[in-house]
């Protein structure tokens, strides 16, 4: 079961130094800006030791902090001050493999006399494995036991020693296909130590395997190694409701989804690729569906930058599109509405179907339950929504209130007026206040 910690989460994912310098400090002096938003869980990208301007996945010493982003006391202030905000610090960590200037790989590199030389896995001639073009990157042998020995020492590390909430496991499908019983002794062992930890496999959701192996959460990914499940969904807008309709079909476990418009490696910003109208609505979907919503390093404020691209930092003040506030009523109203952060969804038909999505989200037997409209067109529509049996009470109401937005609205068979690029989040007048 995944804890109620990661279903209650709102994830921000970090990148240090977008936030200034030093990366650590600057993230502390953030923390409050990001309580205001509404998120209370942040991800930060790999801040261990790694070749000088590397995004952080060649690490060369996972046991230390990288002496660009700042030292230990750093991390220990910020996972202070972002508790004490209410906030949860995810580290991302790297355990498929290491950096190939890491020591152990150089120590391995003299041949089978190096203590190391069993560390890496190898193919048949003796070559370090390694996956995509990733040749910088060879992969740990996790057949050897020092190997897992090491790597549980890692993990174990980050919580013991700065009292971390959890992990973003990079690559971890990579240690699935050379050993798939990793994971779950893995997940046991670690929550041995701290049980309401937040596990997070950068891996596809469609998967059960994570579930069963200990992780809370999976990436929103088609079976397709690192293809986002959304990745068509918006490019028309006219027929975004069934090509959405497949990609949430194809979910296990809708609640223990990682959803995201945005993160370290989907290149152009979705609201370079898709404009200010879809991006606004596009959110609201995000944080009103089941699972846990990640937004990412100023998706809230409108930010193009690519993070593999050069060096920047965030203008926090600059919000052109007007999202911040949007962003953040969306994340109070989420934390305020346990219908929201439930796993239950059913669709509910629109007309016009053509750029319009709703859906109704619930609680189960007896509880809240809440009619979202989304708009991803260019001018206002009138939806006329059609629920399915159970929801009675909802669809007979001759007028619902809007939780997200404010104010009434006519009900569900009249004409739901929802503007372009917006979202409703409705409710029935004598429950909203709820």
């Amino acid at each position: 079961m995944t804890t109620a910690r990661a279903e209650s989460a709102i994830v921000y994912g970090v990148i240090p130094p977008r936030f200034g310098s030093p990366p650590l400090q600057a993230v502390a002096g953030r923390l409050p800006y990001l309580a205001e938003l509404g998120v209370n869980a942040v991800w930060l990208s790999p801040i261990a030791a790694c070749p000088p301007g590397d995004f952080g996945y060649a690490v060369v010493d996972e046991l230390a902090i990288r002496p660009d982003y700042g030292d230990e006391d750093d991390l220990r202030t910020l996972v202070a001050e972002a508790h004490a905000a209410g906030i949860r610090v995810l580290l991302d960590l790297v355990p498929n493999h290491t950096s190939h200037r890491h020591p152990f790989f150089l120590d391995a590199e003299r041949g089978p006399e190096s203590a190391h030389y069993d560390w890496y896995d190898r193919d048949p001639a003796g070559t370090p494995t390694h996956y995509f073009d990733w040749t910088h990157l060879p992969n740990l042998n996790y057949e050897n036991p020092e190997v897992r020995g090491y790597v549980d020492r890692v993990f174990s590390h980050w919580v013991s020693e700065f009292d971390v909430d959890g992990y973003r496991v990079d690559a971890c499908w990579g240690v699935q296909r050379r050993r798939p019983g990793y994971w779950p002794e893995w997940s046991r062992a670690l929550r041995a130590l701290k049980p309401d930890l937040i596990l997070i496999a950068e891996a596809s959701a469609r998967d059960e395997y994570w579930y069963e192996s200990g992780y809370d959460l999976a990436y929103d990914w088609t079976d397709e190694l690192g293809h986002w499940a959304w990745e068509d969904v918006f490019g028309d807008t006219a027929g975004v409701a069934g090509r959405l309709d497949r990609a949430l079909a194809a979910d296990p476990r809708p609640g223990r989804v990682l959803r995201f418009l945005n993160n370290n490696d989907t290149g152009a910003r979705f609201i370079t690729r898709h404009g200010p109208v879809v991006n606004r609505a596009a959110a609201a979907l995000l944080m009103t569906l089941p699972g846990t919503p990640c937004i990412y390093t100023g998706d809230e404020v409108g930010a193009e930058f690519e993070p593999y691209g050069p060096p920047g930092v965030v203008d926090w003040s600059s919000d052109p599109h007007g999202l911040h506030e949007w962003y953040r009523d969306l994340c109070r109203l989420r934390s305020s509405r346990a219908s929201l952060r439930a796993p239950h969804m059913v669709r509910a038909a629109a007309e016009p179907g053509e750029g319009c999505y709703a859906y109704v989200r619930h609680g189960g037997h007896g509880g809240e339950q809440l009619l979202v409209v989304v708009n991803f067109g260019d001018a206002e529509a009138e939806v006329c929504v059609t629920l399915d049996q159970g929801f009675e009470s909802l669809a007979g109401a001759s007028s619902l209130s809007d939780v997200l937005n404010g104010g009434d609205v006519p009900g569900c068979a009249a004409g739901i007026p929802v503007a372009a690029g917006s979202a409703r989040v409705l409710a029935e007048p004598m429950r909203a206040g709820r």
